[in-house]
């Protein structure tokens, strides 16, 4: 698979695995269903970033566990606090707030999820990933091209749709 299909499809995956994760953590707090980012489908795309920035900037270093938990930490917590900052200057609206979490920097982002967010990056470099990769191999064809363009295509409207109805 060449190298643009591949982190389009990476993009497409952690931005779904993104999705699932903070509505599983939001339904067991609140616990109700609460449909967490900034869209309304089942994707957070800044995940979906995330990790393809995480994968081309720390692939070089996933076998030393030590330097990617670091390297994660660092690079997930500038992206959150980046993120949060544009939402909130953009829209006028604050996403998410740790102002009331110990060492947090203006509620954007705070140690205790820095860490969690270093910790996930490991879990998924050494879990799930491998096996991301794996699915990748047997959806290189049309078919796979195809979905890929049907997935992308629902997030690009989606996004258009919300920042419109905000604006």
């Amino acid at each position: 698979m060449n190298f643009l299909l591949e982190t389009l499809w990476y993009f497409v995956i952690y931005s779904f695995l993104g999705w699932v994760t903070e509505v599983s953590f939001q339904t067991i707090k609140k616990k109700t269903f609460v449909n967490r980012g900034f869209l309304n489908g089942p994707y957070c795309p800044v995940y979906g970033f995330g990790m393809v920035l995480i994968l081309i900037l720390l692939s070089p270093i996933k076998n030393n566990v030590f330097l990617l938990f670091i390297g994660a930490l660092l690079l997930t917590s500038i992206l959150e606090f980046f993120t949060g900052l544009f939402l909130e200057k953009i829209y006028n609206k604050k996403w998410w707030d740790y102002s009331k979490e110990p060492y947090n920097l203006k509620g954007y982002i705070a140690l205790v999820f820095s860490i969690r967010w270093g910790i996930g990056v490991v879990f998924i470099f050494k879990f799930i990933h491998p096996l991301v990769d794996f699915l990748l191999k047997y959806i290189n064809n049309i078919l796979g091209n195809f979905l890929l363009v049907i997935f992308l295509s629902a997030i690009l409207i989606d996004f258009i749709f919300t920042v419109y109805a905000i604006l």
